[in-house]
């Protein structure tokens, strides 16, 4: 398992790459498909390149069976990042939502303020409208530095990631050159 052969620093968590990106500039059009995957690997696993690493080697042997080019990199990777470093559950199922960003947000020992003593109360979460759901976490998030990323999977289900909020434009070019569409949870 390596990491894609780049001009930035995976040690720098592609700093050279992201440095000054703004939101009208745009990824390098010689840039891989792997090269980016590495770069969301990164973005969605704020300080943790070792996690970012393995789901890249998870990548690479999944390309590498199928061919890069028979694989639709969105997909594959919120396969490998689920329950991770991502998310993916059904557009009403409150439940499934607080319990993935419950576990998501663990990781950097975060407990999220979803506007109620217990937010695993069946009464609360029986009521609980997702969409209302996504901008509490976001809203909660940014307190604490993340943003909430949602990604538009053309299906019935709500899908995403949380990165740091100081790598907003670099998620807003990567994410599209791979064939994402992205939106914050602000809505």
């Amino acid at each position: 398992m390596h990491a894609p052969d780049t001009e930035f620093d995976a040690d720098d968590n592609f700093a050279n790459f992201a440095a000054g990106l703004g939101a009208e500039d745009e990824i390098d059009e010689d840039a891989s498909t792997e090269q980016l995957v590495w770069q969301l690997l990164l973005l969605v696993n704020p300080g943790d390149e070792e996690t970012a690493l393995q789901q890249f080697g998870q990548y690479q042997d999944a390309t590498a069976d199928a061919g890069e080019d028979e694989v639709e990199p969105a997909w594959l990777l919120k396969d490998i990042i689920d329950w991770k470093s991502g998310f993916q559950v059904h557009d009403e199922d409150a439940v499934a939502f607080v319990e993935s960003l419950t576990e998501l947000v663990s990781r950097w020992n975060l407990e999220l303020d979803w506007g109620v003593e217990d937010p695993t109360d069946d009464e609360f979460l029986a009521n609980a409208d997702t969409a209302a759901l996504i901008r509490t976490a976001y809203d909660a998030l940014r307190a604490h530095g993340y943003t909430l990323w949602l990604w538009e999977t053309g299906t019935e289900t709500t899908a995403g990631w949380i990165t740091l909020s100081r790598d907003d434009e670099a998620m807003r070019a990567i994410a599209p050159a791979l064939g994402i569409e992205v939106r914050t949870g602000a809505g």
